[in-house]
């Protein structure tokens, strides 16, 4: 039999533009919480709610140290799931609601002892990233399964991305206001009010990506499924583990940055008398505009993915412009605290770089499934992508702890209870500007260099895929012939 008559034509293979929307808006649902976590839950935590920066550093170590097991047996549990909506899908449709609740319990701030509230805050972090993680492993799966077509889940990534940063773009602009006008001066009332908002509508958007979503490959039936012997492939796949090394550099940079700018603007910039305009009720300062241009110069680069992903290999360029924004980054120690329009300018660059890196990074998770497949006989799509998910949360972690190990290292003092802001020291302001600054622009660099060395290129890619394709042809062909 012609087993070419069942191969597919793999870079012809493209969603519907609904599909590709409908995807993205899971991502905008996950940074509603993601991108709230980088760059306020420190904040929140310290300065708001009044807890010791050393111990919430110990606290989120404890608790992502935990958390790091959950990734991997979400991807076992999501590969072992077969429904008729899928493996995936179903994830997203019914953790939606704990989710959104999880989120909202984390900025409830109960007026309890320190105590009491270290306690809280380690409950409802840890209760969050769990559903984190049942809600956002399959979804990151689900990248792997829209299309055989690495050129497709490219742009099905570009999509995503485009969500992601929409929240993150939504997060950095909205929320001090929003926390200003609902709090009416009570941040910790302001807090919960906003997460209530964001909350609510993360949940409708997590079901708008189920029902408009379809997952398409699948593995072979007759395929076994073995855990020590899938972990055993990870372990061996080295693609898989460069680009894990990669992913966590990326959210490690993305976490201590976006963490570090209130404290940055607050503190080193200063903050006062600095409402640039106001939107009806809502008044729009420095730091906003400043967060928020930059997730819009993330969007822009997005947009860029399609352009470079036709024209140029994927890490190559992923590479690259992740050392361009590494420069950028480092570039803050330097540059004169009081040209706000120039830091605006060099973080707008740094952020249109860093967007089709992001994009890039995460559309090879695809790629590594396929070589995963190719290599080993075993498709164990839900395994590949709980890396990203495990790369989140371990950059965060990173971020997370190191942003407050600054902090207390450098003598940071929180403000007294009633008190918004106090004057800083000299060596406290060197090590907020430091974290905002040189820090994070060498993790760029450092992951700029992974991708570099990460093993599979476009060619390779392209090779793979059609291996796979015409096995899957040769197995189907076979099938019909014994029936």
């Amino acid at each position: 039999m012609n087993t070419s008559a069942h191969k597919p034509a793999l870079n012809d293979h493209k969603l519907k533009l609904t599909e590709y929307i409908g995807y993205a808006q899971g991502d905008t649902a996950s940074n509603f919480f993601f991108q709230m976590f980088n760059i306020f839950l420190i904040y929140y935590y310290v300065d708001v709610w009044g807890v010791d920066a050393g111990k919430i550093a110990v606290m989120m170590l404890i608790v992502r140290l935990f958390d790091a097991l959950n990734d991997p047996v979400m991807g076992l549990i999501a590969d072992r799931t077969n429904t008729r909506w899928g493996k995936f899908r179903p994830y997203i449709l019914f953790a939606a609601i704990p989710y959104g609740i999880c989120g909202y319990m984390m900025f409830l701030g109960p007026d309890f002892s320190e105590n009491g509230k270290l306690a809280y805050a380690f409950i409802t972090y840890t209760l969050m990233l769990m559903s984190y993680t049942v809600i956002n492993v399959p979804y990151s799966s689900l990248l792997g399964v829209l299309s055989p077509s690495s050129r497709t889940r490219t742009v099905a990534s570009s999509f995503r991305f485009a969500g992601a940063f929409t929240g993150g773009f939504l997060i950095s602009l909205f929320v001090r206001p929003l926390v200003d006008y609902l709090g009416g001066g009570n941040e910790t009332r302001g807090f919960q009010l906003t997460m209530a908002i964001f909350a609510v509508v993360s949940i409708m958007m997590f079901w708008v990506t189920f029902f408009t979503t379809k997952e398409r490959v699948k593995p072979s039936k007759e395929q076994k499924t073995n855990v020590w012997e899938e972990l055993g492939e990870l372990l061996h796949n080295w693609p898989w583990i460069m680009l894990l090394v990669a992913s966590i550099l990326s959210t490690s940079f993305i976490a201590l940055r976006s963490g570090s700018t209130v404290f940055y603007f607050k503190y080193v910039v200063g903050l006062e008398d600095a409402v640039l305009f106001n939107i009806g009720p809502l008044p729009f300062d420095r730091t906003d505009i400043f967060l928020s241009t930059g997730m819009l110069a993330q969007i822009a680069g997005v947009t860029m993915l399609g352009f470079l992903a036709r024209r140029l290999d994927k890490k190559y360029a992923a590479a690259f412009l992740c050392a361009v924004t590494g420069i950028c980054f480092m570039t803050f120690y330097f540059l004169p605290k009081d040209q706000y329009v120039l830091l605006v300018i060099v973080n707008a660059i740094g952020y249109l770089c860093m967007g089709p890196t992001s994009a890039l990074t995460w559309a090879l998770y695809g790629d590594v499934a396929d070589y995963g497949e190719w290599k080993f006989g075993r498709r164990s799509t839900g395994l590949v992508f709980s890396a990203s998910l495990f790369s989140i949360k371990t950059g965060v972690m990173v971020g997370g702890v190191l942003l407050p190990w600054f902090l207390v290292f450098f003598g940071y003092v929180k403000p007294p209870e009633g008190m918004d802001c106090i004057e800083q020291t000299p060596k406290a302001l060197l090590g907020i500007t430091l974290a905002f600054s040189i820090a994070p622009g060498i993790v760029a660099l450092l992951k700029g260099a992974a991708l570099w060395i990460y093993p599979l290129d476009q060619k390779r890619v392209s090779e793979i895929e059609q291996a796979l394709a015409l096995r899957r042809a040769e197995a189907s062909a076979k099938k019909e012939n014994t029936q």
